[in-house]
């Protein structure tokens, strides 16, 4: 069985799920999910990979987006979603929200399951890419097992 810790930060959408649960073809998988609460990246950040999407709307409503603590109950719904879609598949998958420091949290999973693997299933976010500041960068650097970044897709 391969064992994946799948970062998130929105709910994977059936396109998503397929790209994941095929990428070893017929081997039985299993899934510890991370969901990363919106509210902690830079808004700053957020509102320039906005612009340089091309989506000005959404750069703009930046503000509106529940951040912090408000944000907990609809990355612990999106988690809900993501799991049960993956379970479907009939992939095992289990998962919880990324509270702090998600890097070291990813680190101490990998080391407590064993995982063969890292996917990093996120939005394109051009600055912080620029940088090498983006969760696949840095976890390449610390989880001692292959990161591989994903780009997830549009409801």
């Amino acid at each position: 069985m391969i064992t994946t810790v799948l970062m998130i930060e929105k709910p994977m959408v059936p396109t998503d799920v397929q790209l994941v649960t095929t990428l070893h073809g017929e081997e039985p998988q299993s899934f510890v999910v991370l969901m990363q609460p919106r509210g902690d990246q830079d808004r700053l950040l957020r509102a320039l990979d906005d612009v340089a999407l091309g989506e000005l709307r959404d750069a703009v409503h930046e503000a509106d987006v529940p951040e912090g603590e408000e944000a907990a109950g609809p990355a612990e719904a999106a988690l809900a979603r993501s799991l049960d879609a993956l379970r479907a598949t009939g992939a095992e998958a289990v998962g919880r929200l990324v509270e702090d420091h998600p890097l070291d949290l990813l680190t101490a999973v990998v080391e407590e399951t064993g995982a063969d693997e890292v996917i990093v299933l996120t939005a394109p976010h051009y600055v912080e890419e620029l940088f090498h500041r983006d969760w696949a960068s840095r976890a390449r650097h610390k989880v001692g097992v292959p990161v591989l970044k994903l780009f997830a897709h549009a409801e």
